[in-house]
């Protein structure tokens, strides 16, 4: 990853044109990208001149610039540089790490996605719309949807989309990086005939919650009062036909599960996992309880990570700060694999078993990232560094606390309140 930073082919790739940075400037380009990953939740002059002063301990040649300079610089990278650096981070995590998490064989991954709000510039609003409620005020906002590996806390891709697209088809867009072996889950926005049935020719597992009036099958299925059985759906009236109008319609052979919530509530998941005596209702419903690390997951992002205090007003910038915050957010939790085995023997004596306190790494994070990427940096020592500070600031987890859910919350788009325990760290 050090030697990609700096090499030739990452910028003649990323670069907008083919005349960017073919002439020498105080800014390079892989200094602007360090930049960027450098948690930029400040104002960017201040942001510099840190920057300019933590090389300086390294590279006794890095030379000051202007925040016009670096504004000017990033307009000549392409945010899908990050894309392709978070990328090739996750495939040497999973082709060169004995450590990698499984269930039963599988990759387990959930698709979500979420709505985060943009600063007000006439660009962003062309681009994205207004955002409005029953007054005269509005918001520009986009949505995104990331593609999540619950076990090993990764973030495999990201899209950044128009509000005006929806969330299935956002998430089909994830299936070009999933594989057989992987198995997704979805939230019960997300099912329908050909949705299902996307999945079924790619050869992907997957499990996913449905509506309980999703079909006359998952009623008829509801009403007999089965746990676990495995029929056959059709296409609805209105499903957009995937063959020729003259052709059968495909069916689909899947499996029902009803769980039933500790509320009173029932909850009805539809799999392509069949065998009854491998795979039983408890099974899915704690496989289905972890597709909630993917909405903590969106808490590190706008909470922690701050993606919505953006670092620029173009639409470039907006992309290029995402991207990199799925890129950090990767980088992170590769540190933190390298943990998990101590931090679970040191449990063993203790009350409560501890975790890493998610944002304070971050903060810890801060600067420390620019030297993991430096070539003339020793890595291993960073990385140490970083490990003894995390193991410092252990936090304990407690079990079954519950918070009742208010879904109206945040109708009112003000910001949510900073508890006390849960101080800044950026």
């Amino acid at each position: 990853m050090q030697e990609e930073f700096f090499s030739t082919s990452l910028q003649e790739t990323y670069k907008m044109k083919n005349q960017d940075f073919t002439r020498s400037r105080k800014q390079s380009f892989s200094n602007t990208l360090l930049l960027m990953i450098n948690f930029l939740t400040k104002s960017l002059s201040l942001e510099i001149e840190n920057f300019v002063r933590y090389l300086k301990r390294d590279i006794s040649t890095a030379v000051p610039f202007t925040k016009s300079a670096f504004v000017q610089c990033r307009k000549k990278i392409s945010p899908e540089v990050f894309r392709h650096l978070s990328r090739l981070l996750v495939n040497e995590f999973y082709t060169d790490n004995s450590g990698v998490e499984l269930l039963k064989g599988f990759r387990v991954l959930a698709v979500d996605g979420s709505r985060v709000t943009l600063p007000v510039t006439q660009e962003l609003e062309n681009y994205y719309g207004k955002t409005t409620n029953q007054t005269n005020t509005y918001v520009i906002q986009a949505k995104v949807s990331v593609l999540y590996d619950v076990l090993n806390n990764l973030a495999l891709d990201g899209v950044f989309s128009n509000v005006s697209i929806g969330e299935r088809e956002m998430a089909l867009g994830h299936l070009e990086h999933c594989k057989t072996g992987d198995l997704l889950i979805y939230d019960r926005g997300y099912p329908s005939f050909n949705f299902i049935l996307e999945h079924h020719q790619r050869g992907l597992d997957y499990l996913m919650r449905v509506k309980t009036d999703f079909s006359g099958v998952t009623k008829s299925f509801l009403e007999r009062g089965e746990k676990s059985e495995v029929l056959e759906i059709h296409p609805g009236k209105n499903t957009k036909p995937y063959v020729k109008v003259n052709q059968k319609q495909p069916s689909l052979k899947v499996r029902m599960i009803r769980i039933e919530l500790p509320n009173g509530q029932t909850e009805l998941l539809i799999t392509s996992l069949l065998e009854d005596q491998k795979y039983t209702p408890i099974f899915f419903k704690e496989l289905y309880f972890k597709r909630w690390k993917i909405e903590t997951f969106y808490d590190e992002l706008k909470n922690k990570l701050k993606i919505e205090h953006f670092s620029g007003y173009s639409h470039q910038s907006i992309l290029q700060d995402f991207f990199a915050a799925l890129f950090i957010s990767n980088v992170q939790t590769i540190i933190i694999a390298d943990l998990a085995e101590e931090i679970k023997a040191n449990n063993l004596n203790k009350q409560y078993d501890y975790k890493i306190n998610t944002n304070l790494s971050y903060g810890f994070m801060k600067d420390r990232i620019i030297s993991l990427f430096l070539k003339k940096q020793n890595i291993q020592q960073v990385i140490e560094e970083l490990k003894e500070l995390f193991k410092n600031h252990l936090v304990p987890i407690r079990l079954n606390r519950s918070n009742k859910r208010n879904i109206g919350k945040y109708r009112n788009r003000t910001k949510p309140k900073v508890l006390k325990n849960q101080k800044d760290a950026l």
